[in-house]
């Protein structure tokens, strides 16, 4: 397959359906099927393009928001006045002056002062620059397929980078909703040569780094989610009931390799699942942490979490099984859209704690409105200022999802050894953007 057809401007469908057409002796019947099909598909893009939609794809142009002084000094957990001295005794990189003077950064400028941070004050290194170390193994964290793990996914890696992180994020689903998320969707976006399956398929594979894109953060890169993935589940079902794959462990030991190609230039990995087995396969082998999200107010959630750690479990034994190493390090299950105020929520809560220990994440995320207005515009509330949704809501969800990315970040730096520090540190970005500049 070649990536430059993928990208070609107009493009109307995937390499494989042309390989199908061409490759079709009977007919006509099926050939005119095949024309209609791609007919509806150019004449409904048409209505798309002539709404104003820009169709072909581009490289990601959105440009992150920059921070206030205040937000600065709640993202690196420093006070505003020295973040305001270092500006006036040119120090650190130079913030752009607003509306009175106010100070404002942007994310690779907070990286900036990370770096000056780390320097100036070593005996603090790691609370400013998190990078791993040499014998500290990359975080791979593998969040469970699910009604949230897209927005549980980004929030995470999102979360992860302004804390200075290094983090890939990797959509495995085909439905891309991770992936409209970071401002991906376009008719490329059909090509299988746009996601995992490009790394992972048995005919030429690519190297992962071929097929991670930029984002508007800076540390955060990112792979999509695409209708290519289901060519290589596709591929893999008919290895295995072929014989070719009798044991079902080809997938997850390509996935293991192709990570291991970038493993040096990240800290932390957040892979997405969706649906497909064989991809699942390789996510959970090489996992160094599961998370698990549900609905505390729908058991049925509950429900196929449980059967979701079930497999991890059966499929784990058979790796040992096989000789092969065992990555985990941790589970954990993380409640979303939760209503503290429901006192069947509060008690659902209180079983499970009582149930799983340790293993149920202390802080949850709420139900919240701004979540979901920001999830409409496929955005992040931290892409967003807090006039966007409402300053009461989103205060209030940025202080839930802060604590619960606090809570895995500090369980990352267990794994790393290190001393936790992040939950102790933990309050909402947004109350921080109110002090003075």
């Amino acid at each position: 397959m070649v990536k430059e057809e993928a990208q070609a401007p107009g493009a109307s469908g995937g390499q494989r359906l042309d390989e199908l057409r061409s490759g079709n002796d009977a007919s006509s019947p099926i050939e005119k099927l095949l024309e209609q099909i791609l007919d509806s598909a150019n004449r409904l893009l048409d209505c798309v393009r002539e709404a104003g939609a820009d169709t072909e794809r581009t490289r990601n142009d959105r440009v992150l928001r920059s921070f206030s002084l205040g937000e600065v000094a709640e993202i690196l957990g420093v006070s505003g006045s020295y973040l305001r001295q270092l500006s006036l005794d040119g120090l650190g990189p130079t913030p752009e002056l607003g509306t009175a003077r106010r100070r404002s950064y942007t994310l690779r400028q907070v990286n900036e002062l990370r770096d000056y941070l780390a320097s100036a004050r070593p005996r603090e290194a790691l609370k400013f620059r998190p990078h791993r170390r040499k014998g500290e193994e990359l975080q791979i964290i593998t969040v469970a397929p699910g009604p949230t793990s897209a927005t549980t996914s980004l929030y995470l890696a999102q979360g992860l980078a302004l804390k200075g992180f290094r983090v890939l994020a990797i959509d495995l689903d085909d439905d891309g909703a991770l992936s409209e998320m970071y401002g991906w969707l376009t008719s490329a976006s059909y090509y299988p040569d746009s996601s995992m399956e490009a790394a992972l398929r048995l005919d030429k594979p690519q190297s992962i780094s071929s097929i991670i894109e930029k984002t508007c953060f800076d540390g955060l890169d990112f792979v999509p989610g695409t209708p290519g993935l289901d060519f290589f589940e596709f591929e893999c079902m008919q290895r295995y009931l072929s014989g070719d794959d009798v044991e079902g462990t080809d997938a997850s030991l390509r996935m293991v390799r192709a990570l291991k190609d970038v493993e040096e230039d990240y800290d932390v990995v957040i892979i997405r699942c969706g649906g497909k087995s064989f991809l699942n396969a390789g996510a959970i082998e090489a996992a160094t942490g599961i998370l698990i999200t549900a609905r505390v107010g729908w058991w049925a959630d509950v429900e196929k979490a449980t059967y979701y750690m079930r497999y991890v479990a059966r499929f784990l034994s058979e790796i040992e099984k096989t000789g092969r190493q065992v990555n985990l390090k941790f589970h954990r299950y993380l409640l979303t859209e939760y209503n503290p105020r429901d006192v069947s929520e509060q008690k659902a809560f209180a079983r499970m704690r009582e149930k799983l220990g340790d293993h149920l994440l202390t802080a949850t995320v709420w139900e919240s409105d701004a979540i979901r207005q920001a999830e409409k515009m496929k955005q992040s509330l931290y892409e967003l200022t807090a006039g966007a949704v409402g300053r009461s809501a989103y205060e209030q969800a940025m202080e839930t999802l802060s604590t619960a990315n606090a809570e895995i970040m500090d369980i990352i730096y267990e794994v790393w050894g290190r001393p936790p520090m992040f939950v102790s540190q933990a309050s909402p970005l947004a109350s921080a953007g109110k002090a003075k500049s």
